[in-house]
């Protein structure tokens, strides 16, 4: 598949950074305290913001404080942290202004997780601490195109998990999956669907980039 576009917006967690086993620990920590079912809980916390996980299982519970506890869980943890296979050489490769990473986690978490993994932290980075609602709400990724100078048709997303898929295309951006989150049925509203960034190359033709996309 050949794509064409201006700028480049992705996100972090399981795109960039696989930090699949930290998230997944900490939400089994979590649910242990209130004797819950883990695993629904981490069916729907991929990708999306801790208090809006949260406002949607124990709307009854002190969330400020629940959102405390569990930040500060993940940000004691980095073991198992590592970069998704081919996100380096793809994010250094790209000039500087025409990139940036839209995650539903905190800004201090964020650049922990971008520093344990080697991966660049770009020159705009929205965090969960910038919009009102996050995704699936498309707000963080028109955001991210406007702090670029792009209209976010004019940008290719790279999510991994269906709220993100659903927020890019929500800004009206085309959205280029990666399974590695979830499976690729539940990644259908992509316009493609990959394992890694390995399978993504891109090239700069004076007025945009081209994108090939396996």
């Amino acid at each position: 598949m050949l794509l064409r576009c201006e700028a480049f917006l992705f996100d972090l967690d399981g795109v960039l950074v696989d930090s699949r086993a930290v998230v997944e620990r900490t939400w089994r920590r979590w649910a242990q305290r209130y004797h819950l079912d883990a695993e629904r809980i981490i069916q729907v916390a991929h990708g999306r913001r801790t208090r809006e996980t949260l406002e949607e299982i124990v709307p009854h519970l002190d969330l400020d404080a629940e959102v405390a506890w569990l930040d500060d869980t993940e940000l004691a943890d980095v073991e198992g942290l590592c970069a998704i296979e081919g996100a380096v050489a793809l994010v250094s490769a790209l000039p500087a202004g025409a990139w940036a990473i839209v995650t539903s986690c905190g800004p201090e978490l964020a650049k922990k997780r971008l520093v344990a993994a080697g991966v660049p932290i770009p020159r705009v980075l929205v965090t969960s601490d910038d919009v009102t609602r996050g995704k699936p709400a498309p707000d963080a990724y028109r955001l991210g195109a406007a702090r670029i100078g792009r209209t976010p048709a004019s940008c290719i997303v790279f999510e991994d998990a269906p709220p993100g898929v659903a927020a890019g295309r929500g800004a009206g951006a085309r959205v280029v999956a990666l399974a590695t989150t979830y499976p690729a049925a539940q990644l259908g509203d992509a316009v493609a669907v990959i394992p890694d960034l390995t399978r993504v190359a891109i090239r700069s033709d004076g007025t945009g980039f081209a994108v090939e996309v396996e």
